[in-house]
């Protein structure tokens, strides 16, 4: 009894040095850089007034009629980004002023992406992984081999909704292996789908996650069998849980722009090569092509001066910056659990595909940030079927993962 104590006092100190030493590092790294964009602080202070628009000229930082990315209709600015973050932002808001939360935006940033790392210590736990040499490596792994270091580096609009898109999709995992609630489970995926759209097509894989705990899927059943198992009272509830979210949605779009259709993707002001590419669809098969190169095979220019490699802000492979998530390719295929997070992590990215976007400016392919934590959520799977923790090699990846993730600091401040 008391080794298990200790053994539990040992697990929690470890989780808090890991997320306070995080805190720092991605201070450090993003306190002197200032992506201008504080969008979401303008915007909680918009909420907190009853308002759907930014007034303009409000703040020299605030969103300005002449940028990228926003509506301008006279007096009143519209930003298209996803609300959520804006509404979980509105008490800090409340407290010091959107200005000071500017000011603050840097260590807000900090703090979200520290929670994060604290996050993906805490949920393998849950999994399944009970050394805490595993759930290091998985909380280094989608802190510092992923995109979380650089857009928690970046800032600004277009980055915080990533962070808080994360920090929900891992409370929707940790859910997902607990208690499994699916009201609980639908709200979590509207709350994501109120900070990155693609995360809504979570909801179906959430729908399989049902299925397979209800034991339809079980090895021979009669199909009578498997069509009472069916688990229509959870799908019920998970899209009652989702249905806030969505009603929500389409009155914000209502109120900005008189459709509930409209959520200002297509009105948005854009450089005029993004323009081009908006021309040929917002959701279209001519950008998976385009898509599939940032995510999969681009690679940066490699050259002789330090830090011997340069991206070009387009996209750059996973295969290149985070490898080692290619440990969750290695949990069992006879878990129906690897089966619905693959499947998940793959219908969250079928409108980043379609998406003209890209993602730029970015180190890596910030958009398969959607999809990340169902993948990472593998090789946690991965990590709780392996008495001796993960193997040498998969270190190695993951050292190169974060190299490549302290090169992105540095690239940061210079494309």
């Amino acid at each position: 009894m008391q080794h298990r104590a200790q053994r539990t006092a040992f697990t929690v100190t470890a989780g808090i040095v890991l997320v306070v030493v995080s805190f720092l590092v991605f201070w450090l790294s993003n306190r002197n850089f200032s992506a201008g964009r504080a969008d979401f602080m303008y915007l909680a202070d918009a909420f907190l007034h009853l308002r759907a628009w930014i007034p303009l000229g409000l703040a020299p930082n605030a969103p300005q009629a002449n940028e990228n990315d926003v509506i301008a209709v006279g007096a009143h600015l519209f930003v298209p980004f996803a609300p959520f973050p804006a509404i979980a932002l509105m008490p800090l808001v409340a407290l010091i002023g959107p200005v000071n939360a500017d000011h603050w935006e840097t260590g807000i940033n900090a703090a979200l992406a520290a929670a994060v790392v604290g996050l993906a210590y805490w949920v393998p736990g849950r999994i399944g992984v009970r050394r805490v040499s595993g759930r290091l490596f998985l909380a280094i792994l989608l802190g510092f081999s992923t995109q979380i270091w650089w857009v928690a580096t970046r800032g600004g609009v277009w980055h915080t909704g990533h962070l808080v898109a994360t920090i929900l999709v891992l409370l929707l995992i940790a859910e997902m292996f607990g208690r499994s609630r699916p009201i609980l489970l639908g709200f979590l995926v509207g709350l994501a789908f109120l900070t990155r759209a693609p995360i809504a097509f979570a909801g179906p894989g959430m729908a399989l996650w049902a299925l397979h705990r209800s034991g339809a899927l079980d090895r021979g059943l009669a199909l009578a069998d498997r069509l009472g198992r069916l688990p229509w009272r959870d799908w019920v509830l998970l899209a009652v849980g989702f249905l806030p979210s969505l009603a929500f949605f389409l009155l914000y779009n209502w109120a900005r722009f008189g459709s509930v259709l409209e959520s200002g993707y297509a009105l948005a002001t854009l450089p005029a090569w993004l323009e081009a590419l908006r021309q040929q669809g917002l959701f279209s098969t001519a950008h998976i092509e385009m898509n599939l190169d940032y995510l999969f095979w681009k690679l940066p220019r490699f050259t002789a001066e330090f830090p011997w490699f340069k991206p070009d802000g387009l996209g750059m492979s996973v295969l290149f910056t985070s490898p080692a998530l290619l440990v969750g390719l290695l949990a069992s295929w006879r878990d129906r659990r690897t089966w619905v997070l693959l499947a998940t992590a793959v219908l969250v990215l079928v409108p980043t595909l379609l998406y003209y976007g890209g993602g730029w400016l970015q180190y890596g392919y910030r958009y398969f940030l959607d999809s990340i934590p169902f993948v990472w959520a593998m090789a946690a799977l991965y990590g709780a079927g392996r008495r001796g923790g993960y193997p040498w090699w998969a270190w190695v990846l993951l050292g190169w993962g974060v190299l490549i993730g302290a090169a992105g600091v540095y690239w940061a401040y210079r494309l």
